[in-house]
């Protein structure tokens, strides 16, 4: 309790931030749908969001920088709130994009504010219980969130108003708490080229899985709707595939730890292709069907993100956790970029299921890219692996989450590396050679 009550704040504010976030990204597309917006235009939402939060974990940092964690947040929270409001006014599609990047850049910003300040007071012994906790209440508050659509009527106001009070109630925990100020935001420079020579498994998979991955969160009500689900199922059926891949990634990160993580990965992507085909060929109009499919879906499409950053985490020198983290993390962003439009256009020329024949490509695209480097490269050995760490989704972590997961000796700025006159890094850190994945023997455990 000694450990827990001096961030009790921080985690009471960022539950208040997923609330009002739940709330946000349910309300848009069923309120669209009600509206008559297309998919295609729905698709277009998830695209604006994913934008705003890419740019978010790039930018925030040097606003943080300038005017401090407390101000910052501030501005986060009150843009977060705006930009719901101003949904609420003009309910039209070339509005609700932009906005809809807004409260991504806001979502990101204020994030990894609530993420430095946990990292800066966990206690190394303690560091593991503090992100498990953080969390566990994250998906709480966040399925909370959007079940709480199941209570009212969705064609007033009154949930864009809830989003935006809840935002503002966010403040208050972390502006009244007495917590010294942390250290500067983790500050990554995407370097693709590093990435890929350090594992090229982590790069397409970590893409792939961003496109499936977003275009279901975006999507998933518009289906529910359009195949007849009642409100209440339409919340159920977009918050239990969460709730699914947040319980499976404990069996499944076992397995990882054990076996080459690779072959898990195209397994877990297999049965995630299953769900796909499932839903394709018996289109399920039964809500039970629609629950269960949904469940074995989120199950294992969930579970994918922190495979492959404890795939590619084990090939990467100690010390790189963050910028090998933070990196997939901003492919995995370029993809959640990608995913909702072709998505919505899928669904508009095909029909709902359209959604799941996009998810279906990405997966197909992961299990034979996988396959074939499991073919031409050997797993990394047993005593180099490290430890699978169980991660909120990609679209919910940030370059600072990686910082709390890992520890705060390498909470600090990473800059890229100097270059040479022949335009390689001087350090490799990332840089393996073209031959197998696996470090030399000598290296230190990861």
């Amino acid at each position: 309790m000694r450990q827990f009550i001096p961030i009790s704040a921080l985690l009471f504010g960022s539950a208040l931030l997923i609330f009002a976030g739940g709330i946000n990204a349910l309300i848009l597309p069923i309120r669209g749908s009600a509206e008559g917006f297309s998919a295609a235009s729905l698709g277009l939402l998830g695209t604006g969001w994913a934008v705003g939060y890419v740019l978010g974990c790039i930018f925030c940092p040097r606003l943080v920088g300038k005017v401090g964690h407390i101000r910052s947040f501030g501005v986060m929270a009150a843009f977060a709130a705006i930009s719901v409001l101003f949904s609420l006014l003009y309910m039209k599609t070339w509005v609700w994009v932009p906005l809809r990047g807004l409260s991504g850049f806001c979502f990101a910003g204020a994030a990894m504010i609530v993420e430095s300040w946990l990292s800066e007071r966990a206690e190394p012994e303690s560091r593991g219980r503090i992100f498990g906790i953080y969390t566990m209440v994250n998906l709480l508050a966040s399925t909370g969130g959007q079940m709480s659509l199941a209570l009212g009527d969705t064609g007033g106001f009154a949930f864009f108003v809830f989003a935006a009070i809840f935002y503002c109630l966010a403040l208050v925990p972390l502006s009244i708490s007495s917590s010294a100020t942390p250290k500067p935001l983790v500050s990554v420079r995407l370097d693709p080229g590093a990435l890929w020579r350090n594992s090229p498994v982590a790069v397409v998979a970590v893409f792939c899985v961003g496109i499936s991955n977003s275009a279901f969160g975006t999507l998933s009500a518009v289906y529910a709707d359009r195949v007849g689900l009642a409100l209440g199922s339409i919340a159920l059926f977009a918050s239990l595939p969460v709730l699914a891949g947040a319980i499976s990634q404990v069996p499944i990160g076992m397995a990882s730890d054990r076996l080459d993580r690779r072959k898990v990965l195209v397994a877990v992507a297999m049965a995630a292709l299953l769900a796909d085909l499932a839903f394709i060929l018996l289109q399920p109009e039964a809500l039970t069907i629609n629950l269960l499919l949904a469940a074995a879906f989120g199950a294992t499409v969930f579970a994918m993100y922190p495979i492959i950053v404890a795939h590619a985490n084990d090939h990467a020198p100690p010390g790189t956790g963050i910028q090998v983290s933070g990196g997939l993390l901003m492919i995995f962003g370029f993809g959640s970029i990608i995913g909702p439009t072709v998505a919505g256009f899928g669904m508009a020329q095909f029909g709902s299921f359209g959604l799941f024949l996009t998810t279906l490509v990405a997966h197909v695209l992961l299990i034979c890219f996988t396959i074939l480097r499991i073919r031409t490269r050997a797993p990394v050995a047993e005593a180099e692996k490290g430890s699978f760490v169980v991660t909120p989704t990609g679209r919910g972590s940030t370059p600072e989450t990686a910082a709390l997961a890992y520890g705060e000796g390498e909470n600090a700025p990473v800059e890229p590396a100097p270059v040479q006159s022949g335009g390689e890094p001087q350090d490799q850190n990332l840089s393996d050679s073209a031959e197998p994945e696996t470090k030399p023997a000598e290296e230190p455990k990861t």
